[in-house]
């Protein structure tokens, strides 16, 4: 700080000296402009004294305000220190705040491609698993001949694409509707049904009469009724004999022959009968035969019910012709048992046939289009 100025001396007053005073005498004006000189001099020097006072308390101001600054320069210095000190630490959190904010970004692109690709991935597994569900179902129905399998996996696919709710593959699912009608609209074969049809076909087997046995019980019932006849004509006879003793013991005789010729007649007659056979072996068949006949029967209906089972149709055709062959061949048609058979194998023959099963040729195009193949 500059140093205070030094003050300033008053001039001094000229004096006379005593020998001129006291041999000349004073003017007048000089005693008045001695005192003038002394008032002045006493002014100036009080003027002096309060200026060198307020110089002083200058010095002294100056001296505080400089110790004030320098206290407020210091504080300002540190205050500086440590606000350069915030700002690097504030700049190095906004570099890290920055590079995290950087990094996020990052992350938030990499998430959003991630769940992209998530979702395209999962849309092309559900269309991947749907197609070769659909394929594989296809393959079955080729197989069994039933469309069971496809009707299956295609309910299975609206099930999945109803819960997946994806706007892009409305198509498919549309067109699996349309495959679902068309598939459910094909008449399938009822293999259960026709199965049972043929085991109670088996069933009455052991029951059928055959050619051999019928004739052989015409002739038993014929004899019955002709002795049945003969013995209701003997009461009227001795009705008529009645009439007269004579005529009883003359008649008895011829009665006697009549009797016995009529008997000789019927039991020739039961002998000996006269008919029409399309088929000679199916009266010459003997009885262990007819056995093995009903086995082979039975083992004819088993193989066109395992080829039913097993969508064989040509085969269990050709088995049931056969079976039928030989039920009109050696059997009685006239029996009610025998009718009733053949009636259900008509029926099986009739529905044992190959089912079409339409391809879902629309969903598996809704498919290829929805992949982008």
């Amino acid at each position: 700080m500059p140093e205070a100025a030094a003050p300033v001396a008053p001039p001094p007053i000229p004096v006379a000296a005593p020998a001129a005073v006291a041999g000349a005498k004073a003017p007048p004006w000089v005693p008045a402009l001695a005192a003038g000189l002394t008032v002045l001099s006493v002014a100036a020097l009080g003027l002096a004294w309060q200026g060198q006072t307020r110089l002083k308390e200058l010095e002294q101001e100056l001296v505080r305000r400089q110790g004030l600054s320098q206290g407020e320069a210091s504080e300002a210095r540190t205050l500086a220190r440590q606000s350069q000190d915030l700002t690097r630490d504030t700049a190095a959190k906004v570099a890290l705040l920055e590079a995290r904010l950087a990094e996020v970004a990052l992350q938030r692109g990499q998430l959003e491609e991630l769940i992209q690709s998530m979702s395209r991935s999962r849309d092309e597994n559900v269309i991947v698993d749907i197609e070769s569900a659909l394929r594989v179902a296809l393959q079955q129905a080729g197989i069994t001949g039933s469309a069971e399998p496809l009707v299956a996996a295609l309910r299975q696919a609206d099930e999945r694409l109803a819960r997946h709710k994806q706007p892009r593959l409305e198509g498919v699912r549309r067109a699996v509707a349309r495959d679902l009608d068309r598939v459910k609209a094909v008449s399938v074969v009822d293999v259960s049904t026709l199965a049972i049809k043929l085991d109670e076909v088996v069933r009455l087997l052991d029951e059928l009469p055959m050619l051999s046995a019928a004739d052989k019980t015409s002739e038993a019932m014929a004899v019955r009724q002709a002795r049945v006849e003969r013995a209701a004509a003997k009461p009227a006879r001795t009705a008529s004999a009645a009439d007269g003793l004579l005529a009883q013991w003359m008649g008895v005789a011829e009665e006697r022959w009549r009797d016995l010729a009529s008997h000789v007649w019927l039991e020739a007659k039961s002998l000996l009968r006269v008919t029409r056979i399309d088929h000679p072996e199916a009266m010459l068949l003997a009885p262990e035969q007819a056995f093995f006949l009903r086995e082979n029967l039975k083992l004819r209906l088993l193989n066109a019910r395992l080829a039913l089972l097993s969508r064989q149709f040509d085969t269990a055709q050709a088995d049931l012709r056969d079976t039928q062959s030989l039920l009109d061949r050696y059997f009685d048609a006239r029996s009610r048992k025998v009718v009733s058979a053949s009636e259900l194998l008509r029926q099986v023959a009739g529905q044992a046939r190959q089912v079409n099963v339409p391809r879902p040729d629309d969903t598996l195009a809704a498919l290829l289009a929805a992949g982008g193949r």
